[in-house]
């Protein structure tokens, strides 16, 4: 049997690393496209999902695969990654002074098994001066992260006041809810 993340994350492969596991990475191709008409709570695990979906054939049965996808969710708007550092200045102006959650969904397969779950993570930011988004978005840490910032970065160890729920799932794997779910399905 062997781990398998469908992800290229450095910060999945980080986590997954830290509960002790040796894994192989896939990295999927699949257009990151949700119906409109889905409830946001929904678009990371649907997204996740497509991810499982489209490396499922590639794997053995007895291979267990795990794939995810994080968003970030403001008043029912959904931040993704930033296009480009003008899109990542406005997330981070958004962000500023409010708080947002961050959902991630989790897509497991093992033996012929699926497992789909989502975490939620309410995540509340001071208010965040202009020169302290520049100074970050000058570091280059944004742009590879949804709502353009990581809690792990320097942004995230000064501008948030307050989390409620998984610290890990803010950097894209709820990894308390993962092991659990991984062992039921080693069961």
């Amino acid at each position: 049997m062997k781990f398998i993340l469908g992800s290229q994350s450095p910060r999945r492969k980080e986590l997954l690393a830290a509960m002790g596991y040796d894994f192989e990475v896939l990295i999927p191709t699949v257009d990151e496209i949700f119906p409109e008409t889905i409830s946001p709570y929904l678009v990371a695990e649907y997204i996740s999902n497509l991810k499982l979906n489209a490396l499922t054939p590639q794997i053995e049965s007895e291979d267990l695969l795990i794939c995810a996808d994080t968003i970030v969710l403001l008043e029912n708007e959904i931040l993704g990654k930033p296009k480009d550092r003008i899109d990542a200045e406005k997330m981070l102006s958004k962000l500023s002074g409010k708080t947002h959650e961050v959902i991630t969904g989790v897509s497991i397969y093992y033996k012929d098994e699926k497992v789909d779950f989502s975490e939620k993570t309410s995540v509340s930011f001071k208010v965040l001066s202009q020169d302290e988004i520049s100074y970050y978005l000058d570091q280059g840490d944004a742009f590879d992260k949804a709502g353009s910032y990581g809690i792990q970065d320097w942004i995230g160890v000064v501008g948030i006041e307050r989390i409620e729920g998984s610290y890990t799932n803010v950097m894209g794997l709820p990894t308390q809810g993962l092991q659990l779910e991984i062992r039921k399905l080693l069961a």
